[in-house]
């Protein structure tokens, strides 16, 4: 718990005690949504990006309500949420799905303060959740991937580093927050997998690959150790800045991005490499589950999306197996 005078609120692990204010905001509301953040944290057990995501969503709703009649987002009416769901598509143009996540989180806030008897009205019940269609992820092509690999240059002080995260990431699908918090313990060098904790805290093994686990191992027993000395930092965590500290999923976004800049590719993310790794599996004829599980999620029709991807692929299955190509 945050205590007062310390660390924001809005962008704390979890959101401030009931005796912290933030701008705008009733104690009442400031502490109903810390005890749907500690719900959400403790008892489900979900990841901290997206306790960080409700946490966001419902304080801007209950500025939003505050600002509009209402002394208390949970004495909000049905008409209230209406008019913030006008105001977040018309006023500040949010794309369809950022809204529809807004609705997600109060829909689940509404129904955790009801079953606390934090109020007695579900200003959401009537709201439907809505479907998008889902973008096709953004994958590179074989050429691409190897082109990536080949762009980090040799001469960088951090050539190991960045060679054995690119490496990983392409090998295994890792989140970057994944990535950044695996640790020593979790490579296993004579089974040739890696330990992941993952959303919801669930683990998974994932076979690396020799590439990935060679420029691992290259990264670790030659540089690692000479990043700890700098200043004399001790850690677990398997990636290190220049500094010696343990470094975050936004440096491997940055970093990421500046490797591709220097291969004269498109901007690439994380992300990429982890919708690259899928397509590629299942371009190369990987089961449909084994994808899942070692993307770690938990419904397949998420990872089915992928399949959707390799034109190239499903074209020549038609040709060779159609009677009438």
């Amino acid at each position: 718990m945050v205590k007062s005078g310390s660390a924001n609120p809005v962008n704390s692990a979890v959101p401030a005690a009931a005796g912290d204010t933030i701008s705008g905001l009733v104690p009442e509301d400031i502490a109903a949504i810390q005890q749907f953040c500690l719900y959400v944290d403790t008892e489900l057990g979900l990841a901290a990006n997206t306790l960080s995501a409700y946490r966001t969503d419902l304080t801007d709703w209950a500025l939003f309500s505050a600002g509009h009649g209402r002394k208390r987002m949970i004495e909000a009416d049905d008409r209230m949420v209406s008019a913030y769901l006008r105001h977040l598509g018309e006023d500040r143009q949010m794309q369809s799905s950022s809204v529809l996540r807004h609705v997600a989180s109060m829909k689940m806030f509404y129904r955790f303060a009801i079953s606390r008897g934090l109020c007695t009205i579900n200003p959401t019940e009537l709201l439907e959740t809505a479907h998008v269609w889902r973008k096709l992820p953004d994958v590179l092509a074989r050429g691409q991937m190897e082109k990536l690999l080949q762009a980090v240059q040799p001469g960088h002080p951090l050539y190991l580093r960045d060679q054995a995260i690119v490496e990983l990431f392409y090998a295994c699908g890792l989140r970057a927050s994944e990535l950044a918090d695996l640790e020593l313990g979790d490579v296993h060098w004579d089974l040739g997998v890696i330990r992941v904790i993952g959303k919801g805290r669930k683990e998974r093994i994932i076979p690396a690959g020799v590439p990935a686990l060679q420029a691992l191992e290259k990264y670790v027993q030659d540089l690692r150790p000479r990043l700890l000395a700098v200043k004399g930092y001790r850690t677990e965590r398997v990636f290190l800045s220049r500094s010696g500290r343990p470094i975050n999923r936004i440096v491997l976004w940055q970093r990421i991005a500046q490797i591709s800049q220097a291969g004269g590719l498109r901007h690439i993310h994380p992300h990429t490499l982890r919708h690259t790794f899928a397509t590629h599996l299942l371009s190369g004829g990987a089961d449909l589950r084994v994808v899942q599980e070692l993307l770690g999620h938990s419904n397949v029709g998420t990872t089915q999306l992928y399949t959707h991807v390799d034109a190239d692929r499903l074209k020549a299955v038609h040709l060779k197996h159609h009677p009438r190509p």
